[in-house]
């Protein structure tokens, strides 16, 4: 068995806490969970309403967990839920407009981490990075 240091997950798992923690202050202080912001994100990124297998599989969320947390942020007014057109059982589910505005008041202050992982890597690092990321996540 290889060693604990040189195995991958762990690897992974280091990599993905330091990134991280520059980023849990600036969701804290907007009273928000990294699970939150990625719906927020994923939500922010469509240009229509998603349903909720949708975000769940966009997000890495199980299905659970998920609905309890839309049901959260929909009461914070930061998502919007509708029936789904053609099935009333199913909803979809949209940003509202004060989950955008949060999403803008939050984004100088990601960009600020990454202009940090910036400095720290370059460019052609990243790159590399997000290919051999993407690469691994392809594997089956």
């Amino acid at each position: 068995m290889r060693g604990f240091e040189r195995s991958l997950p762990m690897a992974l798992m280091r990599a993905r806490e330091s990134i991280m923690s520059q980023f849990r202050p600036i969701l804290a202080e907007h009273d928000l969970t990294e699970q939150q912001w990625r719906v927020l994100r994923a939500l922010a990124s469509n240009d229509k309403p998603c349903s909720v297998g949708r975000i769940a599989e966009q997000t890495f969320l199980l299905g659970p967990s998920l609905s309890r947390m839309l049901t959260s942020m929909a009461d914070r007014g930061l998502i919007k839920r509708a029936a789904h057109a053609d099935d009333a059982r199913r909803s979809e589910v949209s940003i509202s407009g004060a989950g955008l505005d949060l999403v803008d008041e939050i984004a100088p202050h990601s960009e600020g981490v990454y202009q940090r992982i910036s400095d720290a890597l370059s460019r052609k690092e990243l790159d590399v990075l997000y290919d051999l990321l993407e690469r691994t996540a392809a594997i089956d």
